[in-house]
């Protein structure tokens, strides 16, 4: 994007904005679940796979970022921590779901899709999108094919997770806009300014989505101390889903029908695996915590963390919990994407 004229990039956010506000109309028109981020995502995905140029600019998604983490952290209480002394069971099991991910999908795509060992390891991996294609980029992998699974499971999990979630009994509605008072004008400056000051910090520490996590963390440290009262209003919050929603379908720009063809079913292999697993280990740790099947679920959903993050709002999760899981699943799998090319003996 950097060889774009700016406004051109200007011309090609809007329309890139514009696809994704139209599918999100016709989403909450029919009343589909988690309508502001399902609709934006088969929209865009639409036009960039019929070879239109689709793209959201860093800048735009950074304050997306801000907004969202905001939001979430807003919905921490004082009694949102209650289940701490019971996640060490589920971290448990969610690094075991990992492992089991990582060992089938790697099977499946090398005997049933003709994945050559390298690029099947790296296909396989349930998240951590940018280190798994840099390692990619960086090695023998088939980078495309690698690249297409990868998104066809964000694409697919983005727009699963919320009708699954409806599956287990969780009501979603359309809208995702969290009921309460607007918090006051200074305190939202004041919650964005040091949630970015935070972000920064969180950064320099190489923690995943650092510019989501700092004004989350600063949204509940000001809620649960008392000092930030209310939540987000609607007129930030409805372009941030929006944005966020479109960026998944970005992901697919510039990509043939051919390409996404030869590789698209294998992603869905990896999602089927995936979700399957995530599920397997998500419903004892439920019963153990005592939270419904479809929270712990989007925490165990190997999609993107803003993503999840975001669906874990809309359907009233613990913020907490939904990012903790995301957190430590993309720690697990600093670990166990090495150790997985390792044992191919190609790097």
């Amino acid at each position: 994007m950097t060889n774009i004229p700016p406004p051109r990039l200007i011309w090609i956010n809007l329309r890139t904005f514009g696809f994704g506000a139209l599918g999100a109309a016709l989403a909450y028109a029919a009343a589909l679940p988690a309508a502001l981020l399902i609709g934006p995502a088969l929209a865009v995905t639409a036009a960039g796979l019929a070879g239109m140029r689709m793209t959201l600019s860093q800048p735009v998604m950074l304050v997306c970022f801000v907004i969202l983490g905001m939001a979430v952290g807003s919905g921490f209480t004082t009694e949102a921590g209650s289940a701490l002394l019971h996640w060490p069971l589920a971290f448990a099991a969610l690094a075991l779901a990992l492992v089991v991910i990582m060992a089938l999908g790697r099977l499946v795509l090398a005997r049933l899709f003709a994945f050559d060992t390298l690029s099947a390891a790296l296909a396989s991996a349930p998240g951590h999108l940018s280190f798994t294609l840099a390692i990619a980029a960086d090695s023998a992998g088939d980078l495309p094919r690698i690249a297409v699974v990868q998104s066809v499971r964000l694409l697919a999990l983005t727009l699963s997770v919320p009708f699954v979630a409806l599956a287990m009994g969780v009501t979603m509605a359309p809208s995702v806009m969290p009921a309460g008072v607007p918090m006051p004008p200074v305190q939202l400056l004041g919650l964005a300014a040091a949630g970015i000051l935070l972000g920064l910090g969180f950064r320099r520490l190489h923690l995943p989505a650092p510019i989501l996590l700092g004004p989350m963390a600063a949204s509940a440290l000001g809620h649960v101390s008392g000092l930030v009262t209310g939540t987000l209003p609607g007129w930030l919050l409805m372009p941030a889903f929006l944005a966020m929603g479109t960026l998944i379908g970005t992901r697919f720009s510039g990509m043939r029908l051919g390409d996404l063809r030869q590789a698209g079913l294998a992603g869905l292999a990896i999602t089927v695996i995936s979700v399957g697993v995530a599920a397997l280990a998500a419903l004892p740790v439920a019963l153990a915590l005592g939270m419904p099947a479809a929270h712990v679920l989007t925490g165990f959903a190997p999609g993107g963390l803003e993503t999840m993050v975001a669906l874990g709002a809309a359907m009233g999760a613990n913020p907490g919990f939904i990012a903790a899981c995301h957190i430590l699943r993309l720690v697990i799998l600093s670990v166990l994407i090495p150790l997985s090319l390792r044992r191919t003996g190609q790097v």
